[in-house]
């Protein structure tokens, strides 16, 4: 597809050599240019009489001055997660927060709470803090700050000092009323390309990540028919004395491959599918930060005609719209230099996530296909001896 000859285009200066792509990008984890590591590890599950949840504990290690300390271990469960996105999005709302995985998986994939589910969950979270710790702006949120160092009291009660009720009503209010006034007059051509970008961006991924799952269920049905299969052989060797071997071969080769198909499904599961669903999130996200600034535009427009319908009050919506003009140039700033980081981040990940994919094939083909191999040889070596044999007076 044309509109996204961007995403799948490479650079020429990049590798030929799909490892040597993937070693390019690892500046970005260069422990050289970084100064703060979160590791979120050791899920620990929580029984109560009114719910069950899970903790994880959250480990940072800095040499920032703004930190009293070089290294802090806090337990923290999903709602503070949800918390500290809320307000990343409060106090950010034209930057791209990176998504949490959702609070319900799909059905069919993973039980809740098993530990398929929860080692899952880890990483995605894991990579959420990180991401927002790579961030140059969202990294020295004072939220952020006090999410990796405060205990579960302090943090309980810095959470009760938000924003209150009629706070809250107030920008719901104002929400609507900029979704309601309709489509953005001034609107810059760029924020349009960008909501064309995104929404064939959202079609497409959402189109890849459906294929990815009916793959590894395609898959994994594959899978549990060949662990039925191989067993078979081995049976049915008890019963034919004249070809035993050579079903025990087959039988060989079958527990081979199986091998081999349940490595390649834990390679779709750790590395496709996890990167595919994170890009569909992505997707909703950047429709809304798209959307939080054409508000802002929307507010702008509003008092603008206002100021033509009033010129009594002419000074005063001057200087409400000279502060609305810097407000949308923040803003704008803010999106176009979030939006070529995201891009390229996006980019990065989709090659590396595709680039694994294939190198994982090839090993997979390769290795089934040498069992297979090494299996016909063998009983070509067995037939020239039997027929030597025969032809011996």
């Amino acid at each position: 597809d044309t509109s996204l000859a961007e995403v799948n285009s490479f650079s020429p200066s990049m590798p030929v050599s799909p490892s040597s792509m993937i070693n390019q990008y690892k500046f970005e984890d260069e422990p050289e240019l970084r100064d703060l590591f979160i590791t979120v590890d050791d899920p620990e599950s929580h029984i109560t009489a009114i719910e069950t949840f899970i903790t994880y504990r959250v480990v940072t290690k800095t040499s920032r001055g703004e930190f009293d300390s070089s290294e802090y271990e806090v337990r923290r469960r999903y709602q503070d997660f949800l918390w500290l996105k809320s307000k990343l999005e409060e106090a950010h709302p034209t930057l791209i927060i990176p998504p949490l995985p959702e609070k319900f998986i799909m059905k069919g994939m993973v039980e809740r709470f098993s530990d398929e589910f929860i080692e899952t969950r880890r990483k995605a979270l894991h990579k959420f803090l990180n991401r927002i710790a790579d961030h140059p702006t969202l990294t020295f949120n004072e939220d952020f700050k006090i999410f990796l160092t405060a205990q579960a009291w302090e943090l309980s009660s810095h959470k009760k000092q938000g924003p209150g009720l009629l706070s809250r009503m107030g920008q719901t209010v104002r929400a609507v009323a900029s979704s309601v006034r309709g489509g953005v007059k001034n609107r810059p051509e760029m924020f349009t390309e960008m909501n064309n970008y995104m929404e064939t961006f959202s079609q497409k991924i959402n189109i890849l990540d459906k294929i990815a799952h009916r793959i590894y269920k395609e898959e994994r049905e594959y899978f549990n028919e060949m662990k039925e299969y191989g067993p078979v052989h081995t049976l049915w060797s008890a019963s034919e004395e004249d070809i035993a071997d050579t079903l025990k071969g087959v039988a060989s080769c079958i527990d081979k491959c199986c091998k081999a198909t349940e490595k390649r499904m834990a390679g779709l599961s750790e590395n496709l599918l996890p990167i595919l669903h994170e890009y569909v999130l992505y997707s909703e996200i950047l429709m809304g930060v798209l959307k939080r600034r054409d508000q802002i535009q929307g507010e702008l427009d509003s008092k603008v005609d206002a100021l033509a319908n009033k010129k009594a009050e002419k000074d005063l919506f001057s200087e409400e719209i000279g502060k609305l003009e810097d407000k949308v140039e923040c803003a704008n700033n803010a999106l176009k230099a979030d939006w070529d980081r995201w891009k390229q981040n996006m980019q990065c990940d989709m090659r590396s996530a595709f680039t694994n994919v294939a190198e994982n094939n090839l090993r997979y083909y390769e290795e089934c296909l040498a069992t297979w191999e090494s299996f016909l040889a063998s009983q070509t070596v067995d037939l020239h001896v039997e027929e030597d044999s025969e032809d011996r007076p």
